[in-house]
């Protein structure tokens, strides 16, 4: 399979990379510096430039002759949010999903590709306590369902051109250096790590090596279509989570950490870490897919090195 991969410098985008070539598939990426890209990902990819993906559409080249586009771009969301970032997390994800299809438009139809797996986010379902929620669920009404919504919306529309589309709505990624956990270690490691904002809310964990493995998954399977939860089969309440890293790094888990702390910090942003949802992969199970990684303290152990 030939496939075109965005976002293939950041930790989830060279998984996917890593992946298609092991199994024998030819990976196109495109990078706002593809010199760099080239250099990270080794001279097994062909690299090919987009440097402004909010302000233009990417190269015909890069999508030409392709069988998919697996689609990873976005700004960090973990970050303290100003009216500037907010506006820098919408338009990496919104418009330069709309200039990604605008691109796949313009080519003519038998140079298209087949399928398009476009990253979404269980953002999408917003805070919403103790309910399991699966992919039949409505979206919320706060800033990241807004982006979501918006975000899918854009990706969906290559479904007109005749792509297949999946939109993976991706949990918390537990990967190694990177991510939510490069944000819990450092308090836990000094034995001052704990439960925040009480504990009770659910956080929607996925390991990467699944993440990885639901995206070629998508790509393979004629029925993955339309929205699709990557998390792992069962959720953990932020205290089990908690709870869960210190046994894996045998240091205590008792230290609660208030959410005033926690909205001093990150302001807005820390909605995220406050609320939670229980969002399960219900689509992901009923298509056959078999987890690599489904257990909490194993997956966190691969994600630590312990």
């Amino acid at each position: 399979m030939k496939v075109t991969v965005t976002g293939a410098t950041g930790t989830l985008g060279a998984a996917v990379v890593t992946a298609l070539l092991a199994r024998g598939d030819e990976a196109t990426v495109l990078s706002r510096d593809a010199a760099r890209a080239q250099d990270k990902l080794g001279s097994g990819v062909r690299a090919l430039e987009w440097k402004d993906p909010v302000g233009q559409a990417p190269p015909a080249a890069a999508l030409a002759g392709q069988d998919a586009v697996v689609h990873l771009l976005g700004e960090p969301i973990a970050q303290r949010w100003s009216d500037a970032v907010k506006r820098d997390i919408r338009d990496s994800r919104v418009i330069s999903t709309r200039n990604l299809v605008t691109a796949l438009r313009d080519l003519e139809p038998g140079q298209r590709p087949s399928v398009l797996v476009s990253q979404s986010a269980s953002g999408f379902y917003g805070a919403r306590g103790d309910e399991r929620v699966d992919e039949r669920d409505p979206p919320a009404d706060d800033f990241l369902a807004g982006v979501c919504v918006e975000w899918e919306a854009q990706a969906r529309a290559a479904e007109d051109l005749g792509l297949r589309v999946t939109v993976t709505r991706t949990g918390v990624v537990l990967s190694q250096g990177d991510g939510a956990l490069e944000k819990m270690l450092p308090p836990f490691k000094l034995g001052v790590g704990g439960p925040v904002a009480g504990g009770k809310q659910y956080v929607p964990w996925i390991h990467t090596d699944d993440v990885v493995g639901a995206m070629l998954f998508c790509l393979d399977t004629a029925a993955a279509t339309g929205a699709v939860n990557v998390t792992a089969p069962e959720p953990a309440t932020n205290t089990q989570l908690s709870k869960a890293l210190g046994r894996v790094l045998r240091r205590p888990a008792i230290a609660p950490v208030p959410t005033l702390a926690i909205k001093a910090l990150y302001g807005e942003m820390a909605m995220i870490v406050t609320t939670g949802v229980r969002a399960v992969p219900q689509r992901l199970q009923e298509l056959g897919y078999r987890f690599a990684r489904p257990e909490l303290e194993a997956a966190l152990r691969a994600a630590t090195g312990r």
